[in-house]
């Protein structure tokens, strides 16, 4: 006789399996379309695949429907999976070599990009959740940043998605406006690339803005994001900190840290402690991107234009406004860690 949990566990797959193979299929589409055009980021054309998966006449059913409960396992645990696995990114070594006054600099970027942004947001009467979503996601790195402060402060799953939606939109504006403006402001390739670096949302978009100006504007712009990537797991315990005595929930509250945001410590640690092979090293990029961009088609997916239309032009408008402050925030600190530009 078979053992219970393995009679139990084809049960509660079976439901899953439709969704996370479509959200298998997509990533490896998304990043097939990312060798064949560079400039797109693999994680953006998730997002659109699952934007079309949403709304497009014979699948916008399927995703609403059979294909729903894998989505939302892909948008939720997948992308805590990811977070996880983006912590072999992050080398303390690396981002220490910037120096203190760099790193100084660069915290009161992301601490003033956070508070302009929620501030931005609570201006065009976004409500307090989608407004902390935004500055999280726009001050730090995006989607997975969204997805760690979404689990520390509770906020239900649907109400990341406009959030994430908005990320990718402007960091893929982003990667279009930025490099044109190289020479009106005379700036020079590793100027740029901390401009990049400082200002725009998502690793991918990073990457894919600042390698328009060389080897040596990606290699600036690699450390400095990642510098801000690093102030995930501070950022995320000083809000759950903040829950905590704000709330009333009593035992039901979550933990400071989630645990996957230690599991992103650690992987940090790991990979900081050089213990990794450049081998193992890519095979993690690799994982990662299955994973968070598995992660973001299933939260694209739940996305429906209409509605956001209806509901999302404040936020788009709010969107839009945080961008400016964070490109003009991240001109500065450029100007201020590259002097000569």
């Amino acid at each position: 006789m078979r053992p219970a949990f393995l009679q139990r566990r084809p049960g509660r797959l079976q439901p899953l399996l439709p969704g996370l193979l479509a959200c298998a299929a997509a990533v490896v589409t998304a990043l097939a379309v990312h060798l064949a055009l560079p400039a797109l980021p693999a994680m953006t054309v998730a997002v659109v695949l699952g934007l079309l998966a949403a709304n497009l006449p014979g699948v916008s059913g399927w995703s609403a429907g059979s294909g729903r409960p894998g989505l939302d396992f892909a948008g939720k645990h997948l992308m805590r999976s990811g977070i996880v696995v983006l912590g072999l990114k992050v080398s303390v070594v690396d981002v220490l070599g910037l120096g203190w006054p760099a790193l100084l600099l660069i915290t009161g970027v992301v601490l003033a990009a956070f508070a302009g942004t929620y501030g931005i947001g609570r201006l065009f009467r976004l409500p307090p959740p989608v407004s902390l979503l935004i500055a999280t996601g726009f001050a730090i790195c995006g989607a997975s940043a969204i997805g760690a402060m979404a689990a520390v402060r509770r906020i239900r799953q649907a109400d990341t998605v406009l959030p994430i939606a908005l990320v990718t939109l402007c960091g893929t504006l982003a990667i279009g406006v930025l490099p044109l403006l190289i020479g009106p402001l005379g700036l020079g390739p590793e100027a740029f690339g901390a401009w990049a670096g400082a200002s725009v949302h998502d690793v991918g978009q990073v990457v894919a803005t600042a390698q328009t100006a060389g080897a040596s504007a990606l290699a600036v712009a690699v450390i400095v994001k990642l510098t801000r990537v690093l102030l995930l797991a501070p950022m995320v315990a000083a809000a759950g900190i903040h829950h905590r005595i704000g709330s009333d929930d009593g035992g039901k509250l979550p933990p400071v840290v989630p645990l996957f945001v230690v599991g992103f410590i650690a992987m940090a640690a790991l990979r900081s402690a050089g213990w990794l092979s450049p081998a193992a090293l890519g095979a993690a990029a690799v994982l990662q991107d299955l994973l968070l961009g598995m992660a973001l088609f299933g939260l694209g997916s739940a996305v429906r234009v209409r509605h956001l239309l209806r509901t999302g032009t404040r936020a788009l408008l709010a969107a839009l406004a945080s961008w400016l402050l964070i490109a003009a925030l991240g001109l500065g600190a450029a100007v201020v860690l590259i002097p000569g530009r």
